[in-house]
């Protein structure tokens, strides 16, 4: 059921407008007692969801009694970033994601359903997991809050994918990866209807009994000054708010260019990119409007590592972003891939194909690490100088001994294609 929505505002909604909305949302619901919220982490930071979870304490004040960031495998977020990302918020109520070992199962999804929409091309089952805090903590109000935008594993981010995934368990986030993997990235960006989401939804029916949830959604876009602004709000307890937010943001985030491109260049920012497991969104991106024999040129200056996860870092180094049938035949022969599916899902989620060529310009990662996992290494100092990304502006740019390219200032924030 819909209980807000607020899209196509060329202006953006400001925060007393995003503070109006969220008051008809809560009024909805009634008096509830104890309440958690489900935010991003600071990967997200302009998806809004920072500034909404702070005008909800503000509304609900001590009923707010948990804030649980759906932090994946990604690393928890420190103190400053708690504090850029959500204000005045109390550090006191924030806890931390545990996925390897605070997980509670609430059932399954079977192998035969798995089976049916891969077309048969898996044949496990799947396991409905969360936090324990959110089936075991008493509340009565779960509040999901983040951005839906075009994703590699989910098709478009966001809504169950935040509980059953961003607050899920090592089981459930190998192989919804891998699902996404298998069906193939190409064909899975963008969509609302696929094997993963299928799987996904399948899982809130299971849990529904279990999860009191309330989704607040957000679409963001640049306005016409390339400011990322709140370009739609949803609210809602089911999938009507989700495929909302999702066609909006197929309006907003999507940019479909006449043909394919010889080279792109992505700027990675520090504060938001660490590791190529987070910083390759520009190959997720960008790869359908990358030309054959192309190149992507990726500005990474707080690039340091690999993986969010230690674990998840040494496979990567140890395999590399290989092809598609490459890390299937490693996954295949290995037991730490199969164990680790999201990792194997991530490496071919990353790898170029042979198609194009990544050169990965990262900051603190040495020219033998980058190129040991199958990227061509850029030195960062120079690329910043001929590409400077405080000067640049997404879109196409020629430079003064006439190299062309197209610049992305954030590829987190959309989808790029080309129509031929």
């Amino acid at each position: 059921m819909i209980y807000y929505s607020e899209n196509g505002l060329e202006k953006g909604l400001d925060r007393d407008r995003v503070r109006n909305a969220l008051e008809t949302v809560i009024g909805s619901f009634g008096d509830r007692k104890k309440v958690v919220i489900l935010p991003p982490d600071i990967t997200r930071a302009h998806s809004g969801a920072g500034m909404i979870t702070e005008l909800l304490w503000e509304r609900l004040g001590e009923r707010v009694t948990d804030i649980l960031p759906a932090l994946g495998t990604h690393v928890p977020m420190d103190a400053g970033e708690i504090g850029r990302m959500f204000g005045k918020v109390p550090h006191s109520i924030f806890r931390e994601h545990r996925w390897r070992t605070d997980i509670e199962e609430l059932g399954r999804v079977p192998s035969s359903f798995i089976s049916e929409v891969t077309g048969g091309r898996l044949t496990f089952d799947y396991p409905v997991q969360v936090n324990r805090l959110l089936s075991s903590g008493g509340h009565d109000l779960i509040i999901s809050v983040g951005q839906v935008v075009p994703h590699e594993v989910t098709g478009m981010a966001n809504y169950n994918k935040n509980v059953f995934v961003g607050c899920g368990g090592s089981e459930a986030i190998n192989k919804s990866h891998f699902i996404g993997a298998v069906h193939g990235i190409e064909n899975i960006l963008g969509t609302t209807d696929n094997p993963v989401r299928a799987v996904l939804n399948k899982a809130s029916e299971l849990a529904a009994s279990r999860l009191p949830l309330l989704y607040i959604l957000t679409v963001v876009a640049p306005d016409r000054e390339g400011k990322l602004k709140i370009r739609g709000l949803f609210a809602g307890d089911d999938i009507e708010c989700f495929r909302q937010a999702a066609a909006l943001s197929r309006e907003l985030n999507f940019t479909t260019l006449p043909e394919r491109l010889k080279k792109v260049v992505v700027w990675l920012d520090p504060e938001e990119f660490k590791s190529t497991w987070l910083g390759n969104k520009s190959i997720y991106r960008t790869r359908m409007a990358i030309a054959d024999n192309g190149e992507l040129v990726v500005l990474a200056p707080g690039v340091k590592t690999f993986g969010e996860d230690p674990a998840i870092d040494r496979l990567i180094r140890k395999y590399g972003y290989r092809t598609t049938p490459e890390i299937l035949a490693f996954t295949d022969a290995n037991d730490d891939l199969k164990e680790n599916l999201s990792a194997a899902a991530h490496l071919i989620h990353g790898s170029p194909e042979n198609r194009f060529r990544v050169t990965y310009a990262a900051g603190h990662l040495s020219a033998s690490e980058v190129e040991s996992v199958g990227y061509s290494y850029g030195d960062i100092n120079e690329l910043m100088k001929r590409y400077d990304p405080i000067s640049l502006q997404t879109g196409f740019h020629r430079l003064a001994d006439g190299e062309e390219f197209y610049f992305i200032s954030n590829p987190a924030t959309g989808l790029w294609k080309a129509a031929t």
